[in-house]
């Protein structure tokens, strides 16, 4: 199919469960763009978009592995706005305050970066389809980490089977990689190329790529690969005593019947040479690494180390080898959350956090969501040091109505407050007085505490001087359940969302005293 490119975007029918099609997009028989797609013939499902805004004024050929049928041909076409835009941010189950792709699937976030007043959010991503696949480091920017505009995509797959997974982003303020050409900081991401194999596969090569137009557009380094190993998922920070960076990267070894896993850390001068330094067992996918203060002391800090899973230690590091100061992990993150990344170069000393919301988002042209930004710290406990994790104090430049009870609950006598739509940020300091549990009930979802078992949901929870302090966040398919102060955070789709018209406190087993309750209503980021 020849086609002279004329305007923003080529539009594709997508029919979820069709065989796929493998497309390409030539220009002077160079393969410009190549992937796979549920080409529908008919009927689609939802479209998605390819943007070949930088190819204006050039003849192409849309071509595939197998015969497209005239049907799918007829269907594709060009506009300068993608299809289905005009109802963008509106679908049945777009959340309204956390980020998700216009079009297709999001998985990991990736590169998470502050730069001048702006952070980065790059992330996996479809473009083409409401499944895992094709991936691209999908791009987003925020100035107050609560609004989000969605960029074009900012790396692309060097070709295709040569995917772009999942990596981090620094700002290299010394130019230490010789990279800079203007004005601006230069932004280095790392990824893992999963096409620069070697004779010795499964190896692939972890590259980088750079930004001299803050963060829009990315280089790829001539030298990469710059670490060939058995891994992926390079997490790049500054070690600021040593003057040099570290990358922080799942690695493994044997096969499925007898698999290791690590992280591995490697250290180098310019972003570029990289030397191994020393690996720890036990922790798979989506390597992180930073240092907090201790109760907020800035002369008392420790490393925290986790991976895909955000079960952490706690611990030391001298720029080459993590020590933990503890037997096993601990956990604070639970739920459907994963792969989660903290911001680098965040202003204020700040620990900004966001993971992949993984819930599903049925027959929409989108598909899962990235959880709420969340600030961490370590603090003191009668248990340790334990990290902590709370939503950011951005959330409140949503904040719309807000409504406030104080009352006893009674079995059988709930407490109400009504209100008039489903994004709401609730927090609540409830007394269990002779109560076994007390409940939180918004449409046909609950939230319980059982004071016998000392559970909030699944997650273990003491209560603080006789309470349980609360902070929810209800989005149209989520529900995020923050416990005292952030000891434990709760990820979890609305399993029934229905319409929300009040909240209702329920006590079991005797009375609960709720001493204050606030819920505000939630404005849209879109």
């Amino acid at each position: 199919m020849n086609i002279l490119l004329e305007k923003n975007y080529l539009n594709f029918p997508v029919k979820n469960g069709v065989d796929k099609k493998r497309i390409k997009l030539e220009i002077e028989g160079k393969t410009v763009r190549e992937f796979e797609i549920e080409l529908a013939v008919a009927d689609p499902d939802f479209w998605v978009f390819l943007d070949v805004s930088k190819f204006h004024g050039r003849d192409a050929e849309l071509a595939s592995d197998t015969e497209l049928s005239a049907e799918s041909l007829n269907l594709i076409h060009q506009s300068d706005e993608f299809k289905g835009s005009e109802g963008l941010y509106e679908e049945a189950l777009r959340p309204q305050f956390h980020f998700s792709s216009r079009r297709g699937w999001n998985n990991d976030p990736n590169g998470l970066v502050y730069y001048d007043g702006e952070y980065h959010l790059y992330y996996q991503h479809n473009p083409y389809g409401w499944r895992w696949g094709n991936m691209h480091w999908g791009h987003a920017v925020s100035t107050d980490l609560v609004h989000w505009q969605e960029l074009p995509i900012a790396i692309y797959p060097h070709e295709f089977g040569d995917w772009a997974f999942s990596g981090s982003a620094v700002v290299d303020s010394a130019n230490t990689a010789g990279f800079k050409i203007g004005e601006e900081d230069v932004i280095v991401a790392a990824y893992t190329s999963t096409g620069r194999v070697s004779k010795d596969s499964p190896i692939c090569g972890e590259c980088i790529a750079y930004s001299n137009d803050r963060g829009r557009t990315f280089t790829e380094y001539e030298g990469n690969p710059v670490v060939a190993h058995q891994g992926r998922d390079p997490k790049l920070i500054w070690f600021e005593p040593g003057q040099h960076w570290v990358m922080a990267v799942y690695e493994e070894e044997g096969n499925d019947d007898n698999r290791k896993r690590f992280i591995a850390f490697f250290s180098s001068p310019d972003l570029k040479s990289w030397e191994f330094q020393s690996r720890i067992e036990g922790y798979y996918e989506c390597a992180e690494l930073f240092e907090l203060p201790v109760d907020g002391d800035t002369g008392s800090t420790r490393w925290i180390l986790f991976a895909a899973d955000a079960k952490y230690a706690v611990g030391s590091f001298d720029g080459r080898k993590f020590v933990p100061e503890h037997e096993g992990k601990h956990q604070v993150h639970f739920g459907s959350y994963y792969a989660s990344q903290t911001f680098s170069n965040a202003p204020d000393g700040r620990r900004i956090q966001i993971g992949w919301g993984r819930i599903e988002m049925k027959d929409m042209p989108f598909n899962q969501m990235m959880g709420f930004p969340t600030e961490l710290a370590l603090r003191s406990t009668e248990d340790g040091i334990r990290m902590f994790v709370e939503p950011v104090k951005e959330v409140s430049v949503l904040f719309g109505q807000q409504r406030t009870l104080a009352t006893t609950v009674r079995p059988e006598s709930p407490a109400k407050l009504l209100v008039e739509t489903g994004l709401l940020h609730i927090k609540a300091t409830i007394q269990l007085l002779d109560a076994s549990s007390f409940m939180l009930e918004f449409g046909e979802h609950q939230v319980t505490y059982d004071a016998k078992e000392q559970t909030l949901q699944e997650m273990p929870l003491k209560p603080e001087g006789g309470c349980i302090h609360l902070e929810l966040l209800l989005d149209r398919s989520s529900v995020e359940i923050c416990g005292n102060h952030g000891r434990v955070y709760h990820t979890a789709p609305m399993t029934a969302q229905g319409e929300i018209r009040e909240i209702a406190v329920w006590s079991n087993g005797g009375d609960t005293e709720i001493l204050s309750l606030s819920v505000y209503e939630l404005r849209s980021i879109w």
